[in-house]
């Protein structure tokens, strides 16, 4: 197969039911770490609002996902490293001005996973028990979506000149306000952090609704898919379908298909070929790392489905996407 039609692979931690991986850092550093040297393109980092009772169990990883980012980035200097954050508890410019800056500490290398699902939990715990309609909370987070990604491209990749000899810190006519004023939000903007090496940060979404679809097209550099795999060759089609009639290229946007931590290489292998996604997501414990390394993965290899090291050094050049430097 040719680079430009390689397997893409991500993986999610799942530390439960392990109390030690649970609450050691370590047990997240490590996971990252192997996942580098094995080659995979991200890691997922899933966060959530805390259960609602003592009898459920929250079953995200139990620190906050962005900060979590900003340590693995100290700890690793390859994968792709992506973080979900809220729309319901950030407003967008604090959130933008955070992933740019991550983007810029990891060195092109981060990533926004933005739910496109309301949770009524968290709703509760941020001063809104009634939460949003559902109408409500789709035209908020497409406009949330938007500002987030015109901030990031607020500044050209050159505006920022550094000269101390002439005291100009940029170049006024580089620099664009973004001077949102909408439903829901107004923000003036610029950002006070330089572009990314990457262009802007990668934005993933999940929990895509057959409602959020167009939206998803318009917005997305990554779409986790979740669901039967026997339905995923349909949605694929639709939502390449979407993503040209947007306008843009649809290998713009990487289709991931959510899978299980036993699955077998054939599977993965069906799934590519047929066109049913772009790649895969699979969560996993700690424990079932090194049994996919060992026993998936260099099959996948001798196929010529993964490649055998990364393509360049941000998360978009292994991802194949615009902006990034392979």
């Amino acid at each position: 197969m040719t680079a430009g039609t390689m397997m893409h692979l991500a993986v999610s931690p799942m530390l439960y039911p392990s109390p030690q991986d649970a609450s050691d850092f370590r047990s997240l550093a490590s996971f990252a770490q192997k996942a580098e040297a094995a080659g995979l393109d991200m890691v997922l980092l899933a966060d959530s609002a805390p259960a609602a009772d003592a009898d459920t169990r929250n079953q995200q990883i139990p620190f906050e996902a962005t900060t979590v980012l900003a340590a693995l980035a100290t700890v690793t200097s390859r994968i792709g490293l992506v973080a979900a954050a809220s729309t319901v508890a950030h407003q967008p410019y604090n959130l933008a001005r955070r992933f740019a800056s991550l983007d810029i500490i990891s060195h092109g290398r981060a990533g926004w996973n933005a739910t496109v699902v309301q949770n009524s939990r968290e709703a509760g715990n941020l001063s809104r028990p009634e939460g949003f309609s559902a109408a409500d909370f789709r035209r908020r987070t497409e406009e949330y979506i938007g500002i987030v990604q015109g901030l990031w491209r607020g500044w050209d990749a050159d505006a920022l000149l550094f000269d101390k000899v002439g005291g100009h810190f940029h170049d006024p006519g580089k620099m664009h306000l973004l001077d949102h004023k909408g439903e829901f939000f107004s923000v003036r903007g610029p950002l006070n952090v330089a572009r990314s090496p990457q262009d802007t940060p990668v934005l993933v979404l999940s929990d895509v609704s057959e409602a959020d679809r167009d939206m998803a097209a318009r917005t997305a550099d990554v779409i986790l898919l979740d669901g039967p795999v026997g339905e995923a060759k349909a949605r694929h089609d639709d939502l390449k379908r979407r993503v040209a009639v947007c306008g843009r290229d649809p290998d713009a946007v990487k289709l991931l298909l959510s899978v299980g931590a036993d699955v077998t290489a054939d599977t993965l292998d069906a799934s590519f070929r047929s066109k049913s996604c772009d790649g895969f997501n699979i969560p996993m414990p700690p424990s079932a790392l090194e049994g996919f390394f060992d026993r998936v993965l260099p099959e996948l290899r001798r196929r010529g489905l993964v490649p055998q090291d990364y393509r360049g050094t941000t998360l978009r050049a292994h991802l194949g996407l615009a902006g990034g430097d392979q």
